[in-house]
């Protein structure tokens, strides 16, 4: 346990510092929102502790508002967090001196954001570092979550249902960088919403199975349009 020193406790704090500064306001709106439909403090409490997700927890929040299956909600957070295990293997290579069952830890704190931040990292990645960041990347997210479901209850029902709109500023949030940097992801990510639109519209497929469909349908055509150029 002498790897585990100070310093890189510290390095791996300040690393997730403008995470923990995102997260929580984020977390906040999730746990207002998770308030609003009704669902108790230790079960909204449970899903930032267990999932950790932010944009699958906030899409299972819409598909449990909206009435559908549980299998399909767990299905389609599954197919959602799939690109997760790729980022936890490539960082798995990269960390120095890591014991197997750390790894089980490190992969289960592994955000997008955090996976950025370690991949971009000059410094060597350390265990006792990634611990460090995904850890207080996580109090962040658990302590804004039950922080927003108590101030949830107690602000007007008017405000509480306003928020609604932190699940679409969530999703824009993420794929907005993304469609920046390339036009293939705006026509991709238009193509993902015109394919959900004719499935939901038109009744094709039943309620949840509609966006599994629309998810593995878009990876399929994605795996097509971002083809690694040699």
């Amino acid at each position: 346990m002498s790897d585990f020193n100070i310093v890189s406790i510290r390095k791996g704090f300040i690393a997730a510092t403008p995470i923990m500064l995102g997260y929580f306001p984020v977390a906040m709106a999730f746990g207002l929102l998770a308030n609003n439909i009704g669902i108790n403090m230790i079960e909204t409490l449970l899903f930032s502790i267990l999932v950790f997700a932010g944009a699958s927890q906030f899409m299972a929040l819409d598909l449990i508002s909206a009435g559908v299956l549980y299998g399909n909600i767990i299905l389609s957070t599954l197919l959602l967090n799939l690109r997760h295990m790729m980022m936890s293997a490539s960082l798995a290579l990269k960390i120095k001196e890591s014991r197997r069952s750390r790894l089980l830890f490190i992969a289960f704190g592994v955000t997008d954001e955090t996976f950025a931040v370690a991949s971009l990292s000059e410094e060597e990645i350390t265990t006792p570092f990634i611990l460090s960041l995904n850890g207080f990347s996580y109090l962040a997210w658990v302590g804004g979550t039950i922080s927003g479901y108590l101030v949830g209850a107690i602000l007007p029902k008017a405000v509480q249902s306003s928020l609604g709109i932190g699940l679409y500023a969530m999703f824009v949030a993420i794929i907005t960088p993304e469609i920046r940097k390339s036009l293939r992801v705006l026509a991709l990510f238009a193509l993902s919403g015109g394919i959900y639109f004719i499935i939901a519209f038109y009744k094709l497929m039943p309620s949840g199975w509609d966006l599994i469909v629309t998810i593995i349908t878009s990876s399929v055509l994605g795996a097509f349009v971002f083809k690694e150029e040699e």
